[in-house]
């Protein structure tokens, strides 16, 4: 009797995973195909207004930041109401109507206002979507996740290749460009309609931005996923980089796009194998791969000034991403109860959205008022002491049976 339950669940949890996690993947794959036309271009256009290197950091930083934060007060907001797709519909929305309202920026102050905008509907969405993920595949958490990743990818892709399309080969110019983005977003807003929750009574919780109640190992592993994302500084450095050692005005915006498609290329392909993977031998191993190689291909970008070796540190770059995004939430959903899941989720985005902004600031000004390859130093340091504090852990506490715990959870 108890074996027919435990297959009846299963059967359940295959459906939600056939429902819930595509139609969300759909909604992340739409949003991304009208985001990232506009996020390779974003720091040519920056620059192109007059914005520096702080500038750079600043924007990315901030909006970045801001989302993150902003993650564990919608993740409460939702656990209390005990809905939390309003959550998601309207930061998708929000999202989509800065967009269209970034193709009128004239000065690169508007975009410092816009971006966090835009970002703040990411923080609107996020935890409560990844609450609803979690939900929906007790079992095999990490696929989901992994697919969820990879859809959202596949968008990337298709819209960064789009940008290029676009910006290089049909002469568009930039606000063409983000006025088509920002009316893309719109669709995204259209999968969410099919999307069910299961429903909830609403809960007395009182908001305490803290991880008390908790265990130990989830603390900790959210200490380190905290100092990995000070080390974890916008990607627009990166592309600035390719953009420095190319002469040719044109082709020194158009080649970065290309650059960040192949990368998002690499983190679309990978990121559902890597799931996988994390189903299998745990989560922490993969993650700490990623960390590492962060560090690793930081120092490959001080002294990279071919197109061969850019392209190798592009896909190091989406493999990184892969092993690291999914699966950090995977592992924080596999230790935190179900019923404050969303608020937990939420915690950890904040905690590492404290230190986007920072991270990034540092790297915008040790572009602009020391060396671009100081940028990278600061990079490869912390993310390979992330990486080794992370190793520490996996030593001290057994993460490999966090999941087995949880997993009988709601």
């Amino acid at each position: 009797m108890k074996e027919r339950r435990l297959r009846t669940r299963e059967k359940k949890e295959e459906g939600g995973i056939k429902r819930n996690v595509i139609l969300l993947g759909g909604t992340s794959l739409l949003t991304d195909l009208s985001s990232e036309m506009m996020h390779p271009l974003l720091p040519m256009f920056i620059s192109a207004l007059g914005g520096g290197g702080v500038a750079i950091g600043l924007i990315g930083g901030l909006g970045d930041g801001i989302a993150n934060i902003l993650k564990v007060f919608a993740g409460f907001w939702a656990d209390r109401r005990g809905r939390r797709k309003p959550f998601i519909f309207s930061g998708y929305l929000l999202s989509s109507i800065c967009k269209l309202l970034l193709a009128f920026s004239i000065i690169w102050q508007h975009i410092l206002i816009l971006r966090p905008m835009e970002r703040t509907g990411k923080g609107l969405r996020t935890a409560p979507r990844d609450a609803i993920i979690a939900e929906s595949s007790i079992k095999w958490r990490g696929r989901s996740f992994g697919l969820h990743r990879a859809m959202d990818t596949i968008g990337a892709v298709g819209g960064s290749s789009l940008a290029f399309f676009l910006f290089y080969l049909a002469g568009w110019g930039f606000k063409s460009i983000f006025l088509l983005a920002g009316s893309v977003g719109f669709l995204a807003l259209i999968p969410l309609f099919w999307v069910r929750e299961r429903k909830r009574r609403p809960r007395d919780l009182s908001l305490r931005i803290s991880l008390k109640g908790t265990s130990a190992p989830l603390r900790w592993f959210i200490f380190a996923a905290t100092l990995f994302s000070l080390s974890n500084f916008s990607y627009m450095f990166f592309l600035l980089k390719v953009r420095e050692v190319l002469s040719d005005p044109r082709l020194s915006i158009a080649l970065p796009i290309l650059f960040y498609v192949w990368f998002n290329v690499i983190y679309s392909i990978l990121s559902f194998p890597l799931g996988a993977v994390s189903d299998r031998v745990g989560r922490l191993p993969v993650i700490i791969s990623g960390y590492g190689l962060f560090g690793i291909i930081c120092l490959g970008f001080i002294w990279s000034r071919s197109l061969t070796s850019f392209i190798l540190l592009f896909a190091l770059y989406g493999f990184i991403f892969a092993a690291t995004e999914g699966q950090e939430r995977a592992l924080v959903s596999d230790m935190s109860l179900g019923e404050v899941r969303a608020t937990v989720l939420g915690a950890f985005h904040t905690s590492i959205g404290l230190a986007a902004l920072p991270a990034s600031l540092i790297a915008g000004f040790l572009w602009q008022y020391f060396r671009p390859e100081f940028t990278f130093v600061f990079g490869a340091v912390m993310g390979g002491t992330s990486s080794l504090f992370l190793l520490f852990l996996g030593f001290k506490y057994d993460y490999s049976s966090a999941g087995e715990i949880q997993r009988n959870r709601p």
